[in-house]
């Protein structure tokens, strides 16, 4: 050791923090097996049947005490003094890993469960609380003999270095469809490389250039310190022969995840086999938004009987005793020195990481990620910074590209870029400030190969939507109730079995693949006739006539189709014979002649008749009474007679012109009932009559 260690350690221990690996990769749905370094519940319904990592590594080194632009620090003739450019704080810090994924697979279990299997190399190194102000300037102070305080207080390094072999177990907590959740636990058996720290409790340094009188009167510079400073370590490094040993140091880690998707759009997602069991696509992303939360590196490892040296500075040195300073036993001379051998707990960088992707559209996703460090600083302490990244990604099953766009506590805004093509995947969370920003406070890289064996989509040659392995006709598309197979048409009718409801019967399309049949029975079929449930004759379009008025009478035979009527008078009322009717037959038939004592009817009396034929005719249902009558000139026998013949001769002429003969009676009444006196010659003609009345 060519310094103090002291200021060994404060001039190393000068950067700022940050931890990170895979920056971007991690974010992508075909990340496969790799997904469990950032939340083990990812595997669950991922888009791989199995996936093989070979080997992938991660470097990440950055701090907030230092910037060096690019082109600088690739030159041939970089100076630190003059090209590095030192962000100076009284709260510096540092951090860097290297994390490599070595042989690691997952594979499904079943439907809803996936298995991975991982092992890991990593080195971890942190520096927290540094007051770079001061320590930057104590060098130079000393070497140019000026009076100098470093008031440093406390401050924190440790470097660790571990394997680690997983086991993952993720699954599906719920699928109610839109909502979907599953979470995944790793366990990690951790094999200890190596741990060391360095602790300083109030440390102060005070330079002073004229602090010592030397025997020859000239002065010597003198450097007064407070405080402790711890140095611990696994004691399995052979100064002597260089020789390193695995020490002996194991624990046990944790890593706890939780992923939500939520998948409006659910049902696009979903194939329905011929069997009607619904399956979901494997081989695609269904959310439009998915958060993840998960808690990764809880645990340690213990390292058994490490060595703890404590130097209390608390002396007064000449600059000839720093300047002569080599290696640990000159500091021992100088200080108070113990040592203890005692377990040593290296603690891991437990980090809470907060996850949410959104699915732009197709392709396009923008995720958004912070990792959050569970750590304070403190001694032997390892702890991640916190960041936040902004990474929009262009995503497919054999290609990837992502752009992050990371703040790191302490160290500002980095972007990168990055891409996964089938077997690789290559990137750096800082690629692109590293090339454009005058001053580089850090910079990552990885890089890895693996065997990714995808979900393909179940073929489906005839495109309805049933895989062939569950499709009954795999070359011919068809519905799922059929088997998908296409609907025949047994009949030829032209309309396919399922909207058939005649199958084995030709019909029209219209009523539904059957025949049109005769409901009614009237020989009009159903799809022309009008009243199919109700029997009618062709003529009236299958329907039977209407009797508007209820007579009994159908329309069409009805003359009086609105008004009640008689079947004998053709459906319309029947007349009424008024006493004006009655007064005009009786007129008529007082004209009627006869030949004198004799029934004969004078041919003057056929108009008469032919008149009252007409009469009756208007009266169709009525029956009449025609009644003979003499006067009393010869002997009542014989006038009897004579109005019974007379009687019978008119009812003669009118059933000879057309009326029924059921409605005629004919009567003789004699000399019996008069209408005059029969003792005048007047009063005997008007007897002497023919009446026709209203049969009562």
């Amino acid at each position: 050791m060519k310094k103090v260690l002291l200021v060994g350690i404060m001039l190393i221990a000068s950067i700022s923090a940050k931890a990170q690996s895979y920056i971007g990769y991690l974010t992508d749905n075909y990340s496969g097996v790799n997904s469990v370094i950032s939340n083990p519940a990812n595997i669950a319904d991922s888009r791989f049947k199995t996936d093989i990592n070979l080997v992938g590594a991660s470097a990440f080194l950055a701090n907030d005490y230092i910037g060096v632009g690019f082109s600088e620090l690739v030159s041939s003739d970089f100076d630190y003094d003059t090209d590095a450019n030192l962000m100076l704080s009284s709260n510096n810090n540092f951090s860097g890993n290297v994390d490599i994924l070595g042989p690691s697979f997952m594979f499904n279990v079943g439907r809803t469960s996936s298995i991975a299997v991982f092992t890991r190399a990593r080195s971890f190194v942190t520096g927290n609380e540094f007051n770079g102000e001061s320590l930057d300037d104590l060098d130079d102070s000393i070497d140019e003999s000026q009076d100098f305080i470093v008031n440093e207080g406390d401050f924190f390094a440790s470097g660790h270095g571990w394997a680690e072999a997983g086991l993952t177990y993720a699954q599906e907590l719920m699928n109610k469809e839109e909502h979907f959740l599953k979470g995944g636990l790793s366990l990690k058996y951790l094999k200890g490389f190596g741990n060391a720290y360095v602790t300083g409790r109030n440390v102060t340094i005070d330079y002073d250039a004229d602090g010592a009188t030397l025997p020859d009167s000239s002065t010597i510079g003198t450097l007064e310190s407070t405080g402790d400073l711890i140095y611990g370590r696994a004691d399995d490094y052979d100064d002597d022969n260089y020789e390193y040993e695995v020490p002996n140091a194991k624990g046990f880690g944790v890593d706890l995840g939780f992923v939500y998707e939520w998948r409006p759009n659910y049902e696009d997602y979903v194939v329905t086999g011929a069997d009607g069991e619904k399956t979901v696509m494997k081989d695609k992303n269904k959310y439009k938004l998915k958060l993840g939360l998960s808690l990764t590196d809880i645990g340690s490892v213990n390292y058994k009987g490490s060595l703890i040296d404590n130097y209390n500075i608390n002396n007064t040195i000449t600059q000839d005793d720093y300047d002569n300073i080599e290696d640990s036993d000159d500091l021992q001379n100088l200080y108070t020195f113990t040592q203890a051998t005692e377990d040593m707990k290296a603690g891991l960088p437990t980090a809470l990481h907060f996850n949410a992707d959104w699915n732009i559209k197709s392709n396009f996703y923008l995720n958004f990620n912070t990792d959050l460090s569970m750590r304070s600083a403190g001694e032997n302490v390892l702890r991640t910074a916190n960041v936040f990244s902004l990474t929009p990604r262009f995503e497919s099953k054999w290609f990837s590209f992502y752009l992050p766009v990371s703040s790191y506590q302490y160290n500002g805004l980095q972007i990168g870029a990055g891409l996964r093509a089938g077997p690789l995947y290559i990137g750096s969370g800082s690629l692109i400030s590293t090339f454009t920003k005058n001053e580089i406070q850090g910079a990552d890289v990885y890089a890895g190969l693996k065997i990714p064996v995808y979900y393909g989509r179940p073929k489906d040659s005839d495109g309805d939507g049933i895989p062939n392995k569950e499709d009954g006709c795999p070359k011919k598309a068809g519905p799922i109730e059929n088997n998908g197979c296409p609907w025949g048409d047994t009949d030829g009718d032209s309309v396919m079995d399922n909207e058939d409801k005649c199958p084995e019967e030709a019909g029209p399309v219209e009523n539904n693949g059957c025949p049109w049949g005769d409901t009614d029975g009237d020989t009009i079929l159903d799809n022309e006739d009008q009243c199919p449930d109700e029997a009618g004759p062709v003529e009236n379009n299958g329907c039977p006539w209407a009797d508007s008025d209820g007579d009994s009478v159908i329309d069409k035979d009805d003359e009086c189709p609105n008004e009640m009527g008689t079947v004998a008078n053709n459906g319309c009322p029947e007349p009424v014979v008024t006493a004006e009717v009655q007064k005009s037959l009786n007129e008529y038939a007082k004209t009627i002649l006869f030949t004198t004592g004799k029934s004969t009817l004078k041919d003057e009396s056929t108009p008469v008749l032919v008149d009252i034929i007409g009469i009756l005719n208007e009266y169709p249902n009525a029956n009449f009474t025609i009644e003979g009558h003499t006067d009393s000139i010869g002997s009542e026998a014989t006038n009897q007679k004579l109005s019974e013949k007379r009687a019978q001769a008119v009812l003669q002429f009118l059933i000879t012109g057309g009326i029924s003969p059921s409605r005629l009676t004919a009567i003789g009444y004699g000399e019996s009932k008069p209408i005059a006196t029969n003792m005048y010659k007047d009063g005997r003609q008007k007897n002497r009559r023919v009446e026709i009345n209203l049969a009562q």
